[in-house]
Formats: C-alpha cells, structure tokens, sequence
C-alpha cells in the first residue's frame, strides 16, 4: 500500500477488502488533497463512526499524496506514548518516531498518520505544537470513538490549532460511481434541472434500492458490489453491530450500558411509529428522559445516531428555535438500520412491498444520510404544525432555510409541504421521492437518489446558491 512500505503500518481488515476486491473512491480522498497544498495548514484531526474506512482513507492518500507515508498506532504500539511524554518539541518528537519506522519523516514528503490517538492525550496535545512550531509536516490523527473518548477521560483537544474534519459512511454518489459508471457520469453532467430519461431514472432507483441493502458500511458495499451474496452482507452487517455494542462497555460508564443497549434496540420501534418522535416509554415503561439523556449524547458522540429536534418556528439559525424535549432518533448508516430491524434485503428491492411507516422511515433515514455530509455539521430539524402537519426535514442552506418532504415511493399525496408553504413561503422547498426530477414554483421534486448530489442541485436552481 506505501510506495517504501514501513513494517509499522498495519493492514486492518477493510483495508485489504478494499485493495482485494475492488477500489471505491472516496470524496474525502479530495479534501484531503486541497489540505495538502493549503496556506495556513493545521493538522488534520479525523472524526467519525466506526467502521466506516478512516484508516483506508488516510492510508490511501498517503500512499498515494506522498513519497513516504508512516502510521503510528498507539493502541497496537502502546510503547510510543513515551515519545510524547518525553518532550513536547515537534522536532524531537519527530526524530524518536522515526526509531519506530522504515520510512523516512522528511517535512513535505511524508505524511504521518496518528491512529487510534484516544490512547494518548500528549500526542492529540501535540497537534498544537506542530501547528505552532512546524507546521511543515503533515499529519493526519484520528481515532475510533474519538468524541467518547474525549468526554470520558476529560481529555483536552487543542481547538484552533486542528483542522476538524468528518467523514461518514460510504455516500450514494460514491456507491453509483462504483457499481455504475455510466449512470454516474451521466448526473455528474447535468448542467439543467429537466427529467431524466426513464433508463436513467429506473437505474437509479434499482442502485439506490440495492444501496439501501448494504448501507454505507465498506465491507458491505463491497460485499454487495462483489456480488458475495446476501448472506456475507447479512453476516458483515451484524458483526459491525455487534463491535459496536461491544464498544459499550469498553468505553462507556457500567451504569449507562444497559440504557445504550436499551436506546440502540429501540431505534426500530421508534421510527415504525406514524410521526417517528423518540417516545421514552417505548425503550422502557415508565422510563424518564434524565435517565436516558447521558445515553442519547453518547450515541451522538459515537456518529452512531443523528438526533434529529422540532422546530414550531423556522428561523434562522435553526439552533435557535429547536425544542429539546422533541426530537427524532435515526441511525447513522440505513444498512446498519434495516439489519438492526431484522427487515430482510428482498423487502427492500420490492418497490411494491408493503411495510408501511417503516418503509418511510428507511427513505428518511437514506435521505438525512445523503445530505448530512453536504451541511456543514448544521443538523437539520424538523417542522411541526398543531400536530396537523409536519414536514420531515428543515435545513439551513446559505441564507435561505429550507423544508425538505421525504416519500418513499411516487406517491406524493399529503399537505404538510403545502401547509408550510402557506405559512411562511420559503423562496425554495424540496420534495424527495422516486418521481422524476423537475423544478417548478420553488418546488425542486427530486428523486431521493439524487439526495447526494443536492449541493450541485441548488447551484443549478437559479438563485439559490451557497455561500
């Protein structure tokens, strides 16, 4: 994988299916890239959920980017804590860790990548004295559970002096451009917003569907674009959700496991409900929301969940008019969702299949996964009327804030996008469904695969450009 390969680099197991299978190109791989070359350049500090290929990512750019790449992991080589509790000079922190590596450590030609860097609070410290003092270097640091951790131990994160970054599950765009080249291109190169011819539109809803299968978890995706069959994607799928309660005791507090388990397991029930509000008593009979409030944040620290809270008013910012005692919960990956739900992949396929509030809240759950990396970490809300209306997302998009209605399917009958558009006349509203796409009287209907590409939809709707 490293183009003079360092004996400390350690192949994890999504990476060689990654290199044995098949290459999926990730987007972050380009971000990457302008950081590189940037004036002011601070030390990449790489946040994310489990599981979903930050180590192949930061390999792959190293090897790639780089004459040189060398990864330290200080949970599989606990004896580089010591370099850091050494001294806090970038140079001689440099010259101990080239004692752990083949590799040369040359400034501009060597990228260095700390793993796992929850296991060393002197090393994330240390990200601010390489900003100060030799900014020349080019680091990259993450860690599994890193928001956790942090909390946990009361560790300090040298804020300013690293360059926050998130990555997320394997997105739709990215999928497409893998498991269909020519359809990719093809949305890649709109330059008007018009319908799509119908072999376009149906190879979207058949790769999207297929999509909803496996989720945006790497192993999956290859499994599923390996043609491995369902029952790999099945078994891949349950052993990330089982890591991922294992994770619960290993980095949360004894008391709050059981309410973890508790709010996990009940993801399904929540969102089966016609108006998917989070209800206590379904995790448990007579549970309080104090009792389960520690539990909540933790998920969302883990990227394990998206907490998604009612707004009665859409102003802006959003932040400012959310009610906390309302709110929905979604899963952060819809793979991990369906299997969690035990919903088999042929109830996913069928685009006749009748699973009723659960199928819209799959299509919820895909569109808030698509979108998510394309806001800027502004969370979405949602809208409420007197319990009459209610419209699935709001979202925060330069300056215009805008309702976003979610369907599952091509039946787009219901008044809750009319009824906010009675009351406040947003310049911009967006329907997802499986119609075509077509913008007409601030209405974008747009297919739900196209959710991804939603930042270069609004570039095409005249007006309604990012700032």
């Amino acid at each position: 994988m490293h183009r003079k390969g360092a004996k400390n680099v350690v192949a994890v197991h999504k990476t060689t299916l990654y290199e044995r299978n098949m290459r999926i190109e990730r987007d972050i791989i380009n971000a990457f890239k302008q950081w590189k070359d940037a004036p002011n350049r601070k030390p990449i500090l790489l946040e994310g959920a489990r599981q979903i290929g930050k180590t192949w990512a930061m390999e792959t750019f190293g090897s790639e980017g780089f004459d040189y790449c060398v990864k330290f992991d200080f949970d599989r080589q606990p004896e580089l804590k010591s370099v850091f509790q050494m001294t806090k000079s970038p140079e001689r922190i440099v010259k101990e860790l080239t004692l752990y590596c083949d590799n040369p450590i040359i400034a501009g030609r060597t990228l260095m990548i700390f793993d796992e860097i929850q296991e060393c609070e002197e090393a994330l410290n240390s990200l601010k004295y390489f900003y100060e003092e030799a900014p020349q270097y080019h680091i990259i640091a993450a860690g599994s559970m890193l928001g956790v951790a942090v909390k946990k131990r009361k560790m300090t994160v040298p804020v300013g002096k690293v360059k926050v970054m998130k990555m997320f599950p394997i997105t739709f765009k990215e999928f497409l451009r893998a498991s269909d080249s020519q359809t990719y291109e093809y949305i890649e190169s709109l330059g008007e917003i018009r319908h799509l011819p119908e072999i376009i539109l149906n190879k979207l809803r058949t790769e999207y569907r297929r999509y909803q299968v496996c989720g945006g978890m790497p192993e999956a995706v290859v499994a599923l674009l390996d043609n491995q069959g369902v029952g790999v994607v099945e078994s891949t799928l349950q052993d990330i959700l089982d890591l991922y309660e294992l994770d619960f005791a290993k980095y949360a507090e004894s008391r709050e496991i059981p309410r973890l388990h508790a709010i996990w397991h009940s993801l399904p029930a929540q969102l089966s409900k016609e108006n998917r509000k989070f209800i206590y008593k379904v995790i448990k009979s007579g549970a309080r929301s104090k009792d389960y409030e520690d539990a909540l944040m933790w998920l969302e620290d883990a990227g394990m969940i998206y907490r998604i809270f009612n707004i009665s008013k859409p102003g802006m910012p959003l932040a400012g008019y959310q009610e906390t005692d309302a709110f929905k919960v979604y899963a952060c990956d819809c793979g991990l969702l369906r299997r969690l739900a035990h919903l088999p992949a042929t109830v996913i396929v069928d685009p006749i299949a009748n699973y009723t509030e659960f199928k819209g809240a799959m299509a919820e759950n895909a569109v808030l996964q698509s979108v998510m990396p394309l806001i800027d970490d502004q969370t979405p809300c949602y809208w409420t009327s007197d319990r009459k209306a209610e419209v699935e997302f709001v979202i925060q998009w330069g300056e215009q804030i805008v309702p976003v209605e979610v369907k599952a399917e091509e039946n787009i009958s219901g008044n809750s996008l009319s009824e906010y558009n009675k009351k406040y006349s947003p310049r911009y509203r967006i329907r997802f469904s499986m119609q075509n796409l077509q913008f007409n009287g601030g209405l974008l209907s747009c297919p739900s695969p196209l959710a991804s590409w939603l930042d270069r939809l609004f570039g095409l709707v005249d007006g309604c450009k990012r700032d």
